[in-house]
């Protein structure tokens, strides 16, 4: 800004006799005589605080500013982070002996890709099948003493038959061994007769027989089940051998039925009487109470049915502890089998051997390194982006992948991550994001690699050189301009111009979006030395509040005798020059 010359302040009172209040008198006495000596030293001091205070852009109004007049063209603009990293694998592993023991074979070397689960190493597992053997043994055992420790609680049918005699009832103590029920099988009755040993050589089983009941003298007809193979002396010094005989039984025969019997027309020495087919008295296991009762007297049963049920805790404690022997032994096999699959190694994933660190006759500890396997299938690398920009960043977003190693060419990757997690230093915090390439010709794992992120990007916009933006959201375009009719009265530009707003869009390194304001038709002006921030988006009528804010601050300048300059500031502008307050951008217009 521009100020007036002005007289000194002592010199025009003293010229216009300004009149003195009362109070005074004595001081302007004083001046009056003393004027001649003051009036020089007030007007150094004068001169010298106003050089001191005057603003520095007073020099700056006198300076021209050639400016460059362009029109708004369409481009392609795209604003972007970078970032460095390393290249590293899809996945990386690791692979160890978790046992030790002599490699036995190994058949893959460095650079063979592998698929999962192939074969990398089998170890010899001698002691290991020798000690899953023990445990197998082991198991088996405690199974049945589980088995059998649990069915004590049952009495079962030993054959099949019918319930003859039941001796207890439900609610009943019983001791271990006790008798509770006979079960007999007496749809067949069985006579054991002895013959002369000389005939019952030529006997065979499944030959008939002719049975006669004592006292009845009723003939029924048998079946010759089996024979001795050694001769019996008897009474009489006779040779006799016992031949079985088996009856069907139609419901009359008794164990006090007597009979005797003829086979091939050979008598049997006397008679005997018969005996049940099968009979079983069945006891208890284990001492408890009877909890259930399955079959009343006088009926059928199969084998191995139960026919009661005790409980007790003494049963319940052995039933408990046999169980927990089981799992021991069960668990102890099933961590010697999981062991023995350690002894064949496999690929844990897919992709290429990187590194082989054992061979064939090589003899492990647990844990040795066995070989290395890289997932190449795609590769990743890690950017570190400062907090100011991070918010720009989201996952999806395209990058562009460029490599030392590998001139002129340019990948294309993908944000896949990004880190909830900062780590700072140096008062700046950083927070890593993550990008995948899937197209990896030509790039290895350990390279170094440039990351470019677009954040921002708008096809075939309406742009603008950067430094066309002025105070954050105002363009300068000519009077003739067709958008000049939207100018901003409350902004002063120089001759010929006009302040426009405009909303912006997407900014590059060299020119910004404009979404609204002016358009292709307008010639726009701009100071080519000016360095524009960069502005992605509409900053919401934020450069409107600053530019009043600045203005009102300039015209609020204070003169050295304490007045407000604004008649300064009309007649500078009178002449032509401006001295407009620094724009966002810190460029002065001046003219």
């Amino acid at each position: 800004m521009i100020f007036k010359k002005k007289q000194d302040a002592a010199a025009q009172q003293a010229a216009a006799g300004e009149a003195r209040p009362a109070g005074k008198d004595k001081v302007a006495a004083f001046f009056r005589k003393n004027w001649k000596w003051m009036v020089p030293v007030v007007c150094v001091a004068v001169l010298g605080g106003w050089f001191i205070l005057r603003p520095d852009r007073a020099q700056d109004a006198n300076v021209d500013v050639s400016y460059v007049q362009t029109t708004p063209e369409k481009r392609d603009l795209s604003n972007s982070l970078s970032g460095t990293g390393t290249l590293n694998p899809a996945n990386t592993y690791n692979v160890k002996s978790l046992v030790a023991g002599k490699v036995l074979t190994s058949t893959i070397e460095e650079g063979d890709i592998v698929e999962e689960g192939t074969v990398l190493y089998t170890v010899d597992a001698s002691d290991a099948t020798t000690k899953a053997e023990q445990a197998s043994i082991t198991l088996q055992q405690a199974q049945r003493s589980y088995d059998k420790t649990v069915d004590r609680q049952y009495v079962r049918a030993e054959v099949a038959g019918v319930v003859a005699t039941l001796k207890v009832a439900k609610g009943d103590e019983v001791t271990s061994g006790q008798e509770v029920a006979v079960i007999r099988d007496s749809s067949k009755m069985v006579l054991q007769l002895e013959f002369p040993a000389a005939d019952a050589a030529a006997f065979s089983v499944g030959q008939s027989a002719e049975v006669t009941l004592d006292g009845t003298f009723e003939t029924l007809t048998g079946t010759v089940t089996a024979v001795t193979g050694t001769d019996t002396l008897s009474t009489g010094n006779l040779l006799t051998r016992t031949v079985t005989i088996t009856v069907r039984n139609a419901g009359g025969l008794t164990t006090a039925q007597a009979a005797t019997a003829t086979i091939n027309g050979v008598s049997c020495i006397a008679a005997k009487c018969f005996e049940y087919q099968a009979e079983r008295t069945l006891t208890t296991l284990a001492a408890g109470t009877v909890t259930a009762i399955n079959v009343q007297e006088g009926g059928a049963v199969n084998k191995d049915d139960i026919v009661l049920q005790i409980s007790g805790e003494d049963l319940t404690e052995a039933i408990q502890s046999a169980a927990e022997t089981l799992r021991s032994a069960e668990l102890n096999m099933d961590n010697l089998q999981e062991a023995m699959n350690n002894y064949t190694v496999t690929s844990p994933i897919s992709g290429t051997i990187i590194e082989k660190n054992a061979k064939a006759g090589d003899a492990l500890t647990a844990g040795a390194d066995l070989c290395t396997i890289y997932d190449l299938s795609y590769l990743v690398m890690v950017i570190n982006v400062d907090e100011l920009q991070v918010s720009d960043v989201s996952v999806g977003q395209s990058v562009q992948v460029t490599a030392d190693a590998v001139p002129d060419k340019t990948y294309t990757g993908t944000v896949t991550r990004v880190s909830m997690k900062g780590s700072s230093n140096g008062g700046t915090t950083t927070y890593p994001v993550t990008v995948r390439i899937d197209e990896t010709e030509g790039l290895r794992p350990g390279m170094n690699a440039n990351a470019e992120i677009v954040i921002a990007e708008a096809k075939n916009a309406l742009a603008v050189p950067n430094a066309a933006i002025v105070r954050g959201g105002y363009v300068l375009v000519t009077k003739d301009s067709p958008s000049a009719a939207n100018a901003d009265p409350d902004m002063t530009a120089p001759e010929g111009y006009v302040y426009v707003p405009v909303k912006i869009g997407v900014s590059d390194d060299d020119y910004t979006q404009i979404i609204s304001g002016v358009t292709g038709n307008d010639t726009v002006a701009y100071d080519p030395s000016s360095v524009s921030t960069d502005y992605y988006y509409d900053d919401g009528g934020y450069g409107d509040a600053m530019d009043k804010t600045a203005a009102d601050t300039e015209n609020d300048t204070d003169t050295a005798d304490g007045s407000t300059a604004e008649e300064p500031m009309e007649e500078s502008a009178d002449a032509g020059d401006t001295a407009d307050p620094a724009d966002a951008n810190g460029v002065i217009i001046t003219g």
